[in-house]
């Protein structure tokens, strides 16, 4: 069953993990929160915009709640993907701004509405859902954004989550480890020199 602790349960985890994703920013350098690192372009500070716009669009319209400031459209071809990156002229304060107002609006919906409250998720195949489905939704989008910025951030300047540094694995640790795993692969494939 379904209910309020269920609701609660989720929504914690949804308002830790946010706070996950900011952290990835800490300390860096404005060229290295929006520098591409991967062949798509993907990059720290994209990801925040991008669950900014996600999460308003996810607890805003499909409630009947839109967020109160303009955002592209999800149903705007010629915007898709612009989410994804942040051009020269967004501040980083400006893009975290949006994204913790997203968070009290997203909050605000959540905290009104009971665990089965419909909604209408147009771009969906079946686009009739309940908050617990929209919960699930963002929180699993968000920890994927949190995992592919915990990567790009160890790519930039081999920072790790809290988490993994409280186990006080040193960098000699992960460089011993990286070369483990590195000889283990090669062993796997007798084509590798």
């Amino acid at each position: 069953m379904i209910d309020e602790f269920a609701k609660e349960y989720l929504h914690n985890d949804l308002r830790e993990i946010r706070e996950v994703m900011l952290r990835k920013l800490d300390g860096l350098s404005e060229y290295d929160v929006r520098r591409p690192l991967t062949s798509t372009g993907t990059n720290l500070l994209g990801l925040v915009k991008h669950l900014a716009v996600s999460e308003s669009r996810y607890f805003g319209e499909v409630f009947g709640r839109p967020f109160p400031e303009p955002l592209p459209r999800w149903d705007d071809l010629e915007q898709r993907g612009t989410d994804l990156w942040v051009t020269e002229h967004e501040t980083r304060d400006e893009v975290i701004g949006r994204y913790r107002r997203v968070w009290a609006h997203s909050d605000s919906t959540i905290a009104a509405l009971a665990v089965d409250s419909p909604g209408h998720v147009p771009w969906w195949p079946r686009p009739d859902v309940m908050l617990f489905t929209v919960l699930v939704h963002m929180l699993t989008e968000t920890n994927r954004h949190a995992g592919h910025a915990d990567i790009l951030r160890e790519q930039v300047d081999g920072a790790i989550e809290v988490a993994a540094e409280g186990t006080g694995r040193d960098a000699a640790f992960w460089e011993n480890r990286r070369a483990t795993i590195e000889q283990a692969a090669r062993a796997a494939d007798p084509t590798t020199s």
